[in-house]
Order: structure tokens, then sequence, then C-alpha cells
């Protein structure tokens, strides 16, 4: 709308009506104008825009609730005044009528309270989305999805403006509403497309940024609440819940490089290191602010880097409205959140993080959604995205709702976004969050509440085809790309090919030697000869899966403490406990996982609402843990036996693994020339001298990490550098060395060099 002022104007509303009356003969018409009007037509296109007449002129209609004057603005010749229908409410000027001679092109003067508007009229346009789009949609394919529906910036006919899509089978009738049309949803009532429920429109002139939502009216007349759009790719600050039209330009990329590399590259040989963080509590701003993208690249990504850290694993970040969520109850499942910036910015985030060597990994959540009324629940007045039925439909573990993976539309809704993350965004993963309640139809319930599958078993036969299908897609479409299990059961094949009766995924999380080695790790050390099985067991199944060792935010909230924290005895041994924990993580095998924070050791448990405690870094202890981190990873990338062959049990070999009296596990790490890699673990506070340790060479094994090192602040005790192997065959091997094992501490030696 220009400023310009409006037409003149008759002195009074009844004589303007007097001027423009239209009479409608045809009752059928009458009455199908009347539902127009009042917002219950379901085939507005039938109504609107141009039509021609038997005589060869075209009559136009528009519903322009609360305009003052309209004109038809013909490509050639001169403007036609429309008339206001007359007919008392619900018309009350809101419906207006022109003539046009012959089918032309032709705009809308609108004479508004607060201007002039000159535009295109959507009515005018036909259908705008492809039939192969639908029908792709229709069959489950999530690229057609994410083609075909939310709103995209297109160009019809030399016209530029955005189209609408939104899936609502059962509606009948959906409006697109907005600061375009003053949120009525009179003014822009979609055409449905039959083939696959999908309502459409395209509207001239949308500016990027222009908020919106759709207004759906169920079948029964029910005026749903506001619903924003589920494949919105731009969102409103939370608390508001608007959709927001996205950027018109694509991002400029600078990480070309990168991405050729990450498909040239397999993961599975390269190390992995991830640093988890919840983007609005790793640093505060001057004022207690949480940092923007653009503050997290300039800050964030250069830590990283320093600390050696392979990735940055991000709590969800498509929109959620709770902020107590975490992020784990999202409804904007194709944008990022607008907490920390626009989406730009965070594209800006992952494209800093590619140039500085960094991989960006991302918690998705498929497995549940809330209920709030401007979200997916109920959509169209039905169960559209979750099942009828609260046996199969409802979370009562986090009062949610549970998508029906069996319906091919929501699984191209949700593997649209998988594609629209790697592909937008440039991702390099997706850990998808809570596999364990999609693969099994009573997790968490009781016998008698939950819904058995076809063959009367417990397993979602929906669910598991669904992750099939995703990994399958993302492995084919994007190589080097990880999918990240976090599946806490037995499950048989989640890493194995979904064409040998596998899930696909490239990675889980190994969540039993997470609980066995941390319920260790927090019992006096004068116990831990009785649970010596809780730091040995993860390896009779380590070569399973290919697993990733996640010391996850999961374990440093809701009242389990700090990392430290957990760990017994006064403030030196559990700093020791600590280091020598993270030395023996290293060298397991399987990718690691850091919760923010843990790097420092910090003390008090994860607080969302706050900032980590980086005052502690003050302190020599906290700088001790950090420096061990910090030399952990770079050993990661350099040691070949620590990565290459970390998921092939030909990698790895027991040395001492019974010694439950001492609490002292050896084992060795192979790389693929032969090279080997021992790591003593001693988690009492006493330290072992002369400890003898089979090696399978001679040989000078160098003492190349000791976490009780002093620069890490542990008491310095080691192997001066380095031990000779002695031909004194022990534990099966032809040589050992006797070795100096301090208290609550790792070592790591290396075999020549």
């Amino acid at each position: 709308m220009n400023d310009a002022s409006p037409a003149p104007r008759p002195a009074t509303r009844r004589a303007a009506r007097a001027e423009a009356t239209v009479a409608s003969p045809d009752p059928a018409l009458e009455a199908r104008l009347r539902a127009l009007v009042e917002g219950r037509a379901d085939d507005p296109f039938a109504l609107l825009g141009p039509h021609g007449q038997a005589d060869g002129r075209v009559r136009v209609r528009a519903c322009l609730p609360g305009a003052r004057a309209v004109a038809l603005l013909p490509e050639r010749g001169e403007p036609v005044a429309m008339t206001a229908r007359e007919g008392g409410l619900p018309f009350d000027g809101a419906l207006f009528e022109g003539v046009l001679d012959a089918p032309a092109r032709y705009r809308l003067r609108i004479d508004w309270p607060g201007g002039r508007e000159e535009i295109e009229d959507p009515y005018a346009f036909g259908p705008v989305l492809e039939e192969a789009w639908l029908h792709g949609f229709l069959a489950g394919d999530g690229e057609c999805a994410r083609r075909a529906l939310g709103a995209h910036h297109t160009t019809i006919d030399g016209v530029s403006g955005v189209r609408f899509a939104v899936w609502a089978p059962n509606a009948r009738r959906v409006s697109v509403v907005g600061d375009f049309n003053g949120w009525d949803g009179r003014r822009h009532p979609m055409r449905l497309r039959h083939t696959a429920g999908v309502w459409e429109i395209f509207l001239p002139r949308i500016a990027p940024g222009a908020r919106y939502k759709y207004e759906v009216l169920a079948q029964d007349g029910t005026l749903l609440p506001l619903k924003a759009d589920p494949l919105a790719r731009w969102t409103e600050l939370p608390p508001a819940t608007a959709s927001r039209v996205p950027d018109r330009e694509a991002f400029d990329w600078h990480d070309e490089d990168w991405l050729r590399r990450r498909v040239r590259e397999a993961m599975h040989r390269e190390p992995v290191s991830i640093y988890e963080v919840h983007a609005g509590s790793w640093r505060r701003g001057a004022g207690g602010e949480a940092l923007d993208w653009d503050a997290l690249a300039a800050e964030l990504v250069p830590y990283v880097r320093d600390l050696g850290f392979t990735h940055i694993e991000l709590l969800p970040v498509t929109e959620f409205p709770f902020g107590g969520s975490w992020g784990y109850q999202p409804l904007g499942m194709y944008a990022p959140s607008a907490r920390w910036g626009e989406p730009a910015a965070f594209a800006r985030f992952v494209d800093a993080c590619h140039r500085a060597g960094i991989g960006v990994i991302l918690d998705w959540v498929s497995a549940h959604f809330p209920g709030d009324a401007h979200g997916l629940q109920r959509f169209d007045g039905t169960a559209l995205y979750e099942h009828e039925d609260p046996r199969e439909g409802f979370h009562r573990d986090w009062h949610t709702l549970i998508y029906n993976y069996g319906r091919r539309e929501v699984a191209a809704y949700l593997i649209g976004s998988a594609l629209e993350w790697i592909e937008r965004f440039h991702v390099d993963g997706l850990r998808v969050d809570a596999v364990a309640s999609m693969l099994y139809r009573d997790y968490s319930r009781p016998d008698g509440e939950w819904v058995p599958n076809v063959h009367g078993g417990r397993e979602n036969l929906e669910a598991v085809d669904f992750l099939r299908r995703l990994n399958a897609q993302i492995a084919e479409r994007f190589p080097g790309v990880m999918t990240i299990a976090e599946e806490s059961t037995a499950w048989a094949g989640v890493t194995a090919e979904p064409a040998h009766g596998g899930l696909g995924f490239t990675h889980k999380w190994n969540m039993g030697w997470m609980h066995d080695t941390l319920r260790y790790l927090s019992r006096d050390p004068i116990h831990r000869r009785f649970h010596h099985s809780d730091m040995t067991f993860g390896l009779v199944y380590a070569f399973s899966e290919r697993f990733v060792l996640p010391l996850s935010h999961d374990e440093v909230v809701h009242g389990k403490g700090s990392l430290l924290c957990k760990m017994p005895g006064d403030d030196w041994q559990r700093f020791a406990n600590l280091r020598a924990y993270f030395g023996f993580m290293w060298a397991h095998p399987g990718r690691k996982l850091l919760f923010m924070g843990g790097e420092f050791a910090q003390r008090r448990e994860w607080d969302h609402d706050g900032a980590l405690d980086w005052h502690l870094l003050e302190h020599a202890p906290h700088r001790g843990m950090q420096a061990l981190v910090r030399d952990l990873n770079h050993l990661l990338r350099e040691l070949h036996a620590l990565h290459r062959r970390d998921h092939d049990p030909g990698g790895f070999q027991w040395s001492v693994g019974d010694d439950a009296a001492n609490s002292v596990l050896a084992f060795l790490r192979y790389d693929e020339e032969g090279g080997a890699l021992l790591c003593v673990s001693n988690f009492t506070p006493v330290p072992r001298h002369g400890y003898r340790v089979g090696v399978p060479r001679a040989g000078f094994w160098r003492e190349v990490l000791n976490t009780d090192s002093a620069y890490y602040g542990g008491s310095n005790l080691g192997n001066g550098g380095g031990v000779e192997a002695e031909a004194i065959g022990t534990h099966g091997f032809a040589h050992s060395l006797a070795l100096t094992v301090p208290p609550l501490a790792t070592i790591w030696l290396k075999c020549g060099g």
C-alpha cells in the first residue's frame, strides 16, 4: 500500500451502495457468494478472479473486506470501476464485481482507509504446484514435500510473489492470513488440489519477513486456532508463533572445499570428537543475553577449533515453543529457532564452522511433537500428523504427540525436514533423538495400553520403515553425512544397512557404556574391585555397531550433578578420577562426545537458563582439565590407532582386563600398518610401581600421555618418557613392560618413536 490518497467518494456509504448495486438472479450463486464472504466457501477460485461470460466479456470478482473502492486496471485501456455488492450483511461492501470487455491481464487498484494499493489479482493465476510434486508427496517423497509445501518465492507470468501451500486434506476451507491482508481469512482463501489434499495460492508482491499463518475451517464448521506453517523456513521470535516469509536470495556459501572433503573421506575412518552445545547457555553476553549465531561464530568456533574437537553437535535448533524443553519439543521442523537470529545467521555459523575445519551435527527430533494449539495437533480438525488413538499417538513421559509414521505424507514431511537441513544449511549430521521410543509400540506403556503391530508384536514396523527410508535417502543423496541414533536398547542392526535388515544409521550412541562407566566411576575406589565388569563389559559388544561414546547433557542435569561432582573423594581425587576417565574414554573404541563444560570440569550441573562457569578457568585444576582435553583431541587426530580401526575388532586387544583386585585395565589399539598404542588405567589412589603389562613387540614404548602430569594438575608420577620392553612373557605376549602407573590416572604408550 502506498501513501496516495484514496479516490473521491460519495458523501455516504449508502449512496455508494446505491451507485454500485449488482443484482444476482441466481439463488444458488447468491448462496455461494454469501458463503464466500462468510469464510465458508470451499472453492474460492470458482467465484473469485476472472470468469468468461456468454457474451465474450469477463466478469471479475474480488473479496476485499474493508476496501472503500476498487477498480480494474487492464493492461490496455481505461480503468474499470468495480461495484460493491449489495445484500446487507455479510456482504456490506466486502465483495466487488467488474466487467472487462475482453480477456486481458489486469491489476486491482484498491483504495483502503489508509491509502491506495495496486496489485495483481491472486485469483487470476492458475494452479501453481506441479502435479508430479503432489503425487510424490502423496507417495512419501520428502524432496517433493519440501519443494511443494511452505512459502516459496516464485515468478509467474512475469509477476514476482510467494507461493503458499499447506497439507490439510480434511479441511473445508484454508486461508493464508498475515501482515499483508490484515489477518482476515476472507481475503485469501486457497485452492484445494484434490490429488494430495494440499491447499495452494500465489500472492503477488509479498515481501521477505512478512508474518503469516493459516486459518483452517474444519469440516464440521469449527474455526481452528490459527496454525503456523508446518514447513515455515523462518519464524517469529518465541513466544510469538507466526511463520515468516523466507528470504528471496540463497545464502552465499564459502565451504566448497569442506563439502568436497566430506564426500571424499569415509567418515568411519576419520577421527570424530564431538563437542555437544546448547546454544543458549554456552556463554552469555555482557548484559546476560544469549549469544546469537554471529557471536557464536566469533567465539564458539575458535574455541572448539583450539580444543581440537572435530564437530559441534547442537541441541535442537528447530523452532520450539517452550525454552525449557531445550528444543526437544519442536514445532518448526524446517526453521532454525529465531532465538539466535535469522536463518541466514545460522547459515553463516555453519559456514564459519566449515571454514575452520569443524563439522556441524544437529539434534533432530522425529519421535514426537508438542500439542500447542498453533502447531501440528489436529491440524485440519483431524488427527493428521498424529494417531487418533492415544495408545499410539500420545507419549506419557513427555506429554507429547507421536507422529503417524505409517502415513506417507507424514513420513515425507519428516524426511523433507532432514533433507532441508542437510541441503539448505550444509549440516554434516543428524543425531536422531529418542529412537527407542519410536521402535517399540509399548515404549513406557503398561500391558493393555498399547496397540500391537499387524503380527501381534511390540515393534513399530511403520517407524522402522520410516527410519530405513530416511537413512537410505540421506546416504544416497549426501554421502559422508552422519546419522546418529540415540537408541538405548539392544535393537539389532541399528547401524547395519537397510538392505541387510538394519536401520541404516551411520552411528549409535553407546548408552550402555555411558551408564556402566559412570556408575563405576561414582563408586569409592575401595569398592570398584567388585564392579570391574562395568568397565570391561562394553568391549563385549563394542564392535556390534558403530558407536559414539556419549557424555551428554542428559548426564549433568535434573539432579545428576556435573561430571566432576559424580566423582568420589576430595577435590584432588575428583579431578584425578575425571582425568583418568577421559584418558580411558579417548583410547576406548568408539567416537567421542562431551557436553560443554565437561572439558574444564564444570562444578555445577547444567543450567539452561544460565551460562557455563567460565571463571573456573582462573583456577589451575580446571585449566589442567581443559589442557588435557585439548591434548586428547590432538592425539586422537595424530594417532591412527585411535580412530582408523574404531569399528574393527582386529584393532583392539586386551592386555590386562581381569585385574579387578587392583582396578587396573590395559588394552592395545592397532592402526592399519600394525602400529600399536597401549592404554593403562589405574582407578585407585594407590600408585602401581613395576606393574607388568604384556605387549606385542620389543623396543621402546614412549609415554605419549599421562593424565597425572603436573601440566594437567596431577602428582607428576610417570615413566620418565617411556619404557623399554623386556623379553618377559606375560598376558599371552612374548614381551612386557614394567610400568609405573600413577594413582587415579591413565597413561598411553606408543611403540617406536
